[in-house]
């Protein structure tokens, strides 16, 4: 978050097989000199509790003490299933739900998601990039909302379910901010990109 924003927890998903990269730690995999999970912590300095759902790393971005690690139940249960998990430890109004694969995302955006939940009628805000698609992972709700939706078993359910008949907001973003790492050309994309300033000048 550009700057420390009360009332706004952080929950980072940073399990899963990561099947598409070979079954490789997604989150430990390094980009522009820092692993995509501090990249991503990077961006939600500001908030008042960090929760991260999945296997204890080291950090570089935060002291250790600073970030709550959980493990949603059963391990590989999906990420339905982590967000259940870490929003037990999660008391604020609102929390920026975020995937660990983001390696651009800025407080900017973080900021921008809490302002579009924060609308009157708004029950979450959710990242679209310039072609229209959302990026489920990058949102901010509000607390009570997502409580109230989360399914009674969430193993293996998806996570667009989650926004089925709610007032979602929508918060357009650039490539840059909206690229997600899920395979072995997401993470060379990634690699070329970081660094450079605009999406519209990087290397397709």
């Amino acid at each position: 978050m550009t700057a420390p924003r009360a009332g706004c927890s952080a929950l980072v998903l940073a399990g899963g097989a990561a099947r598409r990269l070979g079954g490789r730690d997604k989150p430990a995999v390094i980009v522009g000199g820092a692993t995509l999970l501090d990249r991503v912590l990077a961006a939600v300095a500001g908030a008042e509790r960090i929760v991260v759902v999945g296997p204890r790393r080291e950090l570089a971005e935060l002291p250790e003490d600073e970030v709550a690690w959980c493990r949603e139940n059963p391990p590989g249960g999906g990420p339905v299933a982590a967000i259940a998990a870490g929003l037990a430890a999660v008391s604020t109004p609102f929390v920026a739900v975020l995937a660990a694969d983001l390696p651009f995302l800025t407080g900017r955006e973080i900021e921008l998601l809490r302002r579009g939940a924060e609308e009157p009628a708004a029950d979450a805000a959710v990242l679209v990039d310039p072609g229209g698609r959302r990026q489920y992972l990058a949102a901010v709700w509000r607390t009570a909302q997502l409580r109230a939706v989360l399914p009674t078993d969430p193993v293996g359910r998806p996570v667009r379910g989650l926004f089925t008949d709610q007032a979602v907001t929508a918060v357009r973003a650039d490539a840059l901010a909206c690229l997600d790492c899920d395979a072995p050309a997401d993470v060379a994309r990634a690699r070329r990109w970081a660094g450079r300033v605009r999406p519209g000048t990087m290397e397709r």
